[in-house]
């Protein structure tokens, strides 16, 4: 077998491993701001459990991908993850006030940062030879075709059997995902990266990188998460929760479509195409908070898009500028710092939701419509944009 299609069947398996696990995690996240309201939780609360979830799950990532690089160990590193990211979904079922349920919701995003370095270093070497807006394109789309349908079949549990029956069903897929990633774990076997040496730059151009990790950062903090979405029109009565969760698979089913087509324009075109979908996901947030009906189903279908943005076109941007070796150590730091920024302003959205939303979309409209520099100026000398 030669390596492109080595390195295919492993992209594709990986592909299947995703689609499961984001049917499970993203078909509980779609109601989870409104199952915490639901248990007590305000505004506040959700933004800031939503934010503490992400800023723990994406801390977490410079340890386990330095732990990675350091031992070689990806491939058990990736289970520890996958098991803890999934099984905490289920287990939702079972709590019953709000703090056990924001306690599952932050484990969940734990594990997911857990095993997240190591997907992408894999990934980001499959990538050498097929492309990497095609294979992380390829990837984000198999995960995002997961997480439209995971939603979907929440919706219809929900609806027959409220909460705990929309979480219950959720252990199918999960263990649909482990056994996956068995078949994966196999086909990856000669994929695995060469463990980390003491000497050389994890980075090929640290002020480059520094550039991008700081409009990743201000992406981060000005994407509203979707719980906060929920939450708010759960409150204000713009949709029942069967209707949100159907509306959260709209969104994912939009990042399905928009990943793929973006990751092929991104390897043509280069970061133009971050630039304009970045200027086009900026609508989202008026949309959702200030419309109802088929504009706030607009402004989710955006926040679809931008999901694509992060997880496919900025993960490529970031792995051109790696070295081949301790790649799960340079995602880590890079997700580290985009986790800090989605905590802060996660925690800011929290506490406007409950005060301000028109607040709300001028801080998320600012901070991401500022990123757009970071990523339009030119790569070849380091110079601060004006949005600094």
């Amino acid at each position: 077998m030669t390596n492109a299609k080595r390195a295919l069947r492993f992209v594709a398996l990986m592909g299947v491993v995703n689609l499961f696990a984001d049917f499970t995690y993203e078909g509980g996240r779609g109601v989870a701001g409104a199952f915490l309201g639901h248990l007590g939780a305000n505004g506040a609360v959700v933004g800031i459990v939503a934010g503490a979830g992400e800023l723990a799950g994406y801390a977490i990532r410079l340890l386990s991908g330095f732990i990675a690089d350091r031992t070689g160990l990806y491939w058990i590193d990736m289970w520890v993850g996958y098991v803890i990211n999934l099984l905490c979904v289920p287990a939702l079922a079972l709590a019953g006030s709000w703090p056990a349920a924001a306690g599952l919701l932050i484990g969940e995003r734990i594990g997911r940062g857990v095993r997240k370095p190591m997907t992408a270093a894999l990934l980001s070497h499959a990538a050498r030879t097929l492309g990497g807006g095609r294979v992380f394109g390829f990837n984000e789309a198999l995960d995002q075709i997961g997480a439209t349908l995971g939603p979907i079949a929440v919706a219809v549990a929900i609806a027959h059997g409220g909460f705990r029956v929309g979480f219950g069903m959720l252990i199918v897929p999960a263990l649909l995902t482990l056994g996956a990633l068995s078949l994966a774990t196999i086909a990856g076997k000669q994929i695995v990266p060469d463990r980390m040496d003491d000497g050389g730059p994890i980075v090929k151009h640290w002020p480059t990188f520094r550039r991008y990790a700081t409009g990743g950062a201000l992406v981060a903090a000005g994407y509203v998460d979707f719980a906060l979405i929920a939450f708010h029109f759960s409150r204000d009565g713009v949709m029942p929760v069967p209707a949100i969760s159907i509306a959260f698979a709209v969104a994912m089913a939009v990042g399905a479509i928009s990943a793929p087509v973006l990751g092929r324009l991104f390897d043509r075109f280069g970061r133009p195409i971050i630039v304009l979908a970045l200027a086009l996901t900026a609508a989202a947030t008026p949309l959702v908070f200030l419309g109802r009906g088929a504009l706030a189903e607009a402004g989710v279908a955006l926040w679809g898009v931008g999901s694509a943005v992060q997880d496919a076109l900025l993960l490529a941007l970031i792995a051109g500028l790696l070295a081949q070796k301790r790649r799960a150590t340079a995602f880590g730091l890079y997700d580290l710092v985009f986790g800090v920024a989605w905590f802060a302003g996660s925690a800011i959205a929290g506490v406007l939701v409950d005060r301000s939303i028109a607040g709300l979309v001028i801080f998320s409209m600012l901070l991401q419509l500022c990123a757009i520099p970071f990523f339009a100026w030119p790569s070849g000398r380091d110079r601060t944009p004006a949005c600094a």
